[in-house]
């Protein structure tokens, strides 16, 4: 069903609208750091470490109830937050694995990020960008506005880059709303299916972009797999499906859409992808390999997700090796 009304309610936020609004992000207390530090006590003790833990190892009583809030704020709210003040500067690499993973066993169920069944994402600039097959989150690149694979994308700042990385998100129902307003011809467009590559398949296969079910609005989007899809497969873009995207990015990069942010360590951003689409701005690093702007990304498949609609598939990372994918 094509949405043809404007959408209300703290999903459809504008960058410009929360200038001076930091109501989204949340500061860890000295007593939930200490509840996270006692919980990494509790795994290191039990001899186990990540990602061989399950939730019950790292206890958190005095974080359920602004857990549970945080999940539905990433469902019904705004769709993003930001959690500010994890000391990682006095944790060892395993224990911020540990910690991290052990935080996102409290919201959802990690899921694989990639064909090897990694459970954190390192994202540093470690590739080649001469490589047609880097990922470009493995370079200092621009990365441009899209969603992952994933109900819920968890991004924990280890180290700042010398110069830029900037981490910028857009509201999916911004973008609709200035859609409808201004360009309505091609809503239909964007409800087509279209070949997407790397969903966490061999090959591209069919999505549309927008999708509206029971309620609410999801999206999928990343212009380069779109582009890349219909290149495997052999079904060049229309001039009128071109026409679209060129009309999404523009509407998407709109100053006053956007809310960018600067993630320093102990930061740890998440984001709803089927509301929200997250970017990054290029970046230097600083001459020393051990000074290196590091992230860790999680993707998590969330326990309150929307229900979607049987032509809008769920992604929720790469199976195992003989197991199908999450949906």
């Amino acid at each position: 069903m094509i949405l043809k009304q404007r959408l209300t309610g703290p999903a459809a936020w504008r960058g410009s609208e929360l200038a001076g609004d930091t109501s989204w992000l949340h500061v860890l207390t000295p007593e939930a750091i200490a509840g996270i530090d006692a919980a990494l006590t509790h795994v290191k003790t039990r001899g186990l470490k990540f990602p061989c833990f399950e939730k019950a190892d790292f206890p958190l009583p005095g974080l359920v109830t602004d857990l549970l809030r945080y999940a539905d704020e990433l469902e019904n709210g705004r769709g993003f937050l930001l959690l500010r003040g994890l000391p990682v500067e006095r944790y060892t690499d395993d224990e911020i694995n540990t910690v991290y993973y052990g935080l996102g066993l409290h919201l959802g169920q990690p899921v694989r990020q990639n064909p090897r069944g990694e459970l954190l994402g390192t994202v540093m600039n470690v590739g080649d960008i001469n490589d047609k097959n880097t990922r470009v989150y493995e370079t200092n690149l621009y990365l441009p506005y899209h969603s992952d694979p994933s109900d819920v994308v968890g991004l924990l700042c280890v180290r700042k880059a010398r110069l830029g990385g900037l981490s910028s998100l857009v509201s999916v129902a911004a973008i609709y709303n200035e859609i409808l307003e201004q360009h309505p011809e091609y809503l239909g467009l964007y409800y087509r299916p279209l070949y997407f590559a790397h969903l966490c398949e061999p090959l591209p296969s069919l999505s549309p972009i927008f999708s509206h079910h029971q309620g609410k609005l999801s999206c999928r989007y990343l212009r380069q797999y779109i582009e890349l899809g219909h290149e495997i497969r052999q079904q060049p873009l229309s001039r009128v499906e071109v026409e679209a995207l060129d009309l999404f990015d523009a509407v998407m990069h709109q100053d006053s859409i956007r809310l960018d942010m600067m993630l320093e360590p102990g930061d740890l951003q998440f984001a709803n992808n089927y509301a929200v689409l997250h970017s990054r701005n290029d970046f230097v690093d600083d001459p020393d390999p051990a000074l290196h702007r590091k992230m860790l990304r999680l993707w998590l498949k969330m326990p309150n997700a929307r229900t979607l609609a049987p032509e809008f598939p769920g992604r929720n990372g790469f199976p195992a090796p003989g197991e199908a994918a999450l949906t």
